[in-house]
């Protein structure tokens, strides 16, 4: 296991590295000059030089990116020309939205996707069957920005005044929010670097400070905002998950371990749960761990539809704005989120068959 994690986060670098330097190209190939984005179409020539020259815009492509390199080699992304502060201190403010939401629609499509599939492979052929998957294909085919949309308008509008109601965006309600960690617990400064980093991280999550501090009000607040974005969000992974999920089930429930395993007199329940399942979660949770990285890059949708503060509607603003190096540093921020599921959703096989050893 030692060698395998070894050999993965060597690995890991040029992966990193390849990102890095496609990004890089691409976000420079976008028409546009930075100059005019930030400054407006009347900026005069002059003003244009000293912008380029205080951000090393003038330099030539492989400069740039030399310098670039060299940043990240100590830990640093730069500053974002839009917003004129460090790029990992805007991350650590988007990052937390961005991660509550994927882990939120996460647990949802894992967990209604799994009974789905489980329900649909258990009465193969039967109504249930149809119906399962027809909730899977449906899914499936809803685009996110309608979806979004049409539950918000459910649950904040003809749901309105019911115990059903919940708001159609934002992330806390009017009057409510949170005070940071150093402020609760009384610390003189809050930590820098790295360090200081996931601390933001942490601070700015509005569900995990919640929970550190107690307070309970904004946790269930918090809470209340996620569920629809969740929903939406988590739709279509939701009808991959359970697509899998049967034909995976299906494809356990006739082998001959399972045979033997009724023939011995064991009861259905442990039959399904522990020979059949079990064994059937290997390409399930592949799936899952590819859906939680596609559901990471593709939140920008939602956050636009809900008011959310995330990192994809950061990245769509960048964009615009020819921020560079936000666009980069989200972009390397989102793939290395991406690796390390990855990396957890191989060391999960030894767990689920033992009989896979990494380290071959």
């Amino acid at each position: 296991m030692a060698q395998f994690l070894f050999r993965r986060l060597l690995l890991l670098v040029p992966v990193l590295f390849g990102i890095v330097l496609v990004t890089f190209v691409i976000v420079r190939s976008i028409p546009g000059d930075p100059c005019i984005a930030m400054l407006g179409e009347r900026a005069t020539q002059a003003k244009c030089e000293n912008f380029r020259e205080r951000y090393g815009l003038n330099d030539n492509l492989l400069v740039q990116f030399g310098r670039y390199v060299g940043a990240l080699a100590t830990g640093d992304l730069q500053d974002s020309i839009s917003q004129s502060r460090p790029v990992m201190e805007y991350l650590s403010e988007r990052l937390p939205m961005t991660l509550e939401i994927t882990v939120s629609a996460m647990l949802v499509a894992t967990g209604i996707g799994l009974i789905l599939g489980l329900v649909s492979a258990l009465y193969r052929n039967t109504l249930i069957d149809v119906g399962a998957m027809g909730i899977a294909n449906i899914g499936v085919s809803m685009p996110v920005f309608w979806l979004g949309l049409m539950l918000a308008y459910l649950f904040a509008i003809i749901l309105k005044g019911t115990p059903l109601q919940l708001p159609p965006g934002t992330r806390l309600s009017a009057g409510v929010s949170i005070a940071p960690l150093a402020e609760t617990w009384g610390l003189a400064e809050p930590p820098t670097g790295w360090l200081g980093f996931f601390y933001s991280l942490i601070s700015n999550s509005v569900v995990i400070n919640s929970v550190l501090t107690g307070n309970i009000e904004v946790l269930l607040d918090a809470l209340k905002h996620l569920i629809v974005p969740a929903l939406a969000l988590g739709t279509i992974p939701l009808a991959i998950i359970a697509r899998m999920t049967r034909s995976s089930l299906l494809d356990v429930l006739g082998q001959d371990y399972v045979r033997t395993a009724r023939a011995k007199g064991l009861i259905e329940r442990l039959v399904i749960f522990r020979h059949a399942l079990r064994n059937a979660l290997i390409p399930i949770v592949t799936v899952i761990g590819l859906q939680m990285g596609g559901l990471l890059s593709g939140a920008v949708l939602t956050e636009t539809v809900f008011s959310l503060p995330g990192v994809g509607t950061a990245i769509t603003t960048a964009i615009f704005a020819r921020d560079y190096p936000v666009v980069q540093g989200f972009t390397l921020a989102v793939a290395l989120i991406y690796v390390i599921v990855n990396l957890a959703v191989d060391v999960s096989y030894t767990f689920l068959d033992p009989r896979i050893r990494l380290d071959a």
